[in-house]
């Protein structure tokens, strides 16, 4: 009850906000400079934010504009190491974290702010509405009177996640190049050294990597100790190397589900966990964060998906060839071994076929990253 009375009066807040909205007196969009200050917002968890890179990516690769970004408590990190931003700011809960937060974000008189959320959020139209913006851009949706300039929001059933945001750009001046749209994150070096050395000491010669992910932001999503199980000990029969990837909170799961322990890449750092994903030639994993990251090199991804009360579109990862198997209940716990295998092995031995080795992919990405730096 306590939640649905929240829920009443931000909606209501919400509307207040709306009606109380100047009216737009600005039709022409800005011209894009260097110099132009752009406030990007996006809040939510990791996999939003790793959505959202693409855009930004763009934004600054096409105008050199200078871009901040307003993040949450729980993907901030995400950003951090985005080649292309200024500052990344953390959004807090409470009233007096709020009030500093927008006194120091008017503060800095920016030209631009951009909602990147593709649904109505309490939280973000309140924000829009206190930083002070000439500009203020969205997809359209039900609280497009906060915004000067909206575009259309294209059908979430049939358009992934990457292409409705990156719908945006037109805002700025030019077509989204979905072609050249890539999932962006640059691990620290450290990082990337200690995934190198895991791989170089454990698996010498391999020219193969099956990544099978165990973690998830739920356990919803965990699929089950006798199903990884089953798997680990199927593709080992086949000859395949494998690394088992676990979060230090799953480890009670991975050392049951794998006994070659040295073989578990587990940690606590979001970017170490990135680092390890360019010396993988294939990744395994229930929906998470984790498609997204194997994405950024290119990393054919077999996924376990929960699509529970919702038509729209998985959020499947961008860029790298995919398949996966799909419940509509709200967990995986009848999702079987002998219906979620078969799929598997023909999706493994078709990128078995065709996969660039890891190190190449690492090299591409570099030079990926390298083109939006510069």
């Amino acid at each position: 009850m306590t939640k649905k009375i929240e829920l009443f009066f931000k909606s209501l807040f919400l509307k207040i906000l709306i009606g109380s909205a100047q009216k737009k007196t600005e039709n022409k969009l800005p011209v894009i400079t260097p110099q132009t200050k752009v406030l990007f917002i996006r809040l939510n968890r990791i996999g939003d934010a790793l959505v959202t890179t693409p855009l930004i990516a763009q934004v600054k690769e096409k105008t050199g504009c200078m871009v901040d970004i307003l993040a949450d408590q729980k993907n901030y990190f995400v950003f951090q190491n985005l080649p292309v931003k200024q500052n990344v700011f953390v959004y807090r809960k409470g009233l007096k974290a709020l009030r500093e937060l927008i006194v120091d974000l008017n503060g800095r008189k920016y030209d631009i702010v951009v909602d990147t959320h593709d649904d109505v959020s309490f939280t973000v139209g309140l924000i829009v509405r206190l930083v002070r913006a000439p500009y203020k851009f969205a997809l359209h949706k039900m609280n497009a009177a906060l915004f000067t300039h909206t575009v259309p929001k294209p059908d979430p059933e049939k358009v992934h996640v990457v292409e409705r945001i990156m719908q945006l750009t037109s805002l700025f001046g030019f077509p989204p190049d979905l072609q050249s749209a890539r999932v962006v994150y640059e691990p620290l070096a450290a990082s990337k050294q200690k995934a190198a050395d895991f791989i170089a000491k454990r698996f010498p010669g391999e020219n193969f990597i099956v990544g099978i992910n165990i973690s998830a932001g739920s356990e919803a999503r965990f699929w089950g100790r006798e199903r990884y199980q089953k798997l680990v000990k199927a593709l080992h029969e086949k000859g395949i190397a494998i690394v088992l990837l676990s979060t230090t909170r799953d480890l009670k799961h991975a050392f049951m589900i794998y006994e070659e322990r040295e073989k578990i890449f587990y940690t606590p750092k979001f970017d170490e966990f990135a680092a390890i994903m360019a010396h993988l030639n294939l990744l395994f994993s229930p929906d998470t964060s984790t498609v997204h990251l194997a994405s950024i090199y290119g990393v054919p991804v077999f996924g376990l998906y929960v699509k529970y009360q919702t038509k729209d579109m998985i959020w499947s990862p961008f860029g790298s060839n995919f398949d996966c198997v799909v419940t509509e209940e709200p967990t995986l716990v009848n999702m079987s071994f002998d219906k979620v295998f078969p799929r598997f092995m023909d999706f493994l031995e078709k990128q078995r076929n065709k996969a660039p080795e890891a190190g190449n992919r690492t090299l591409l990405h570099s030079q990926q990253v390298n083109n939006i730096s510069h």
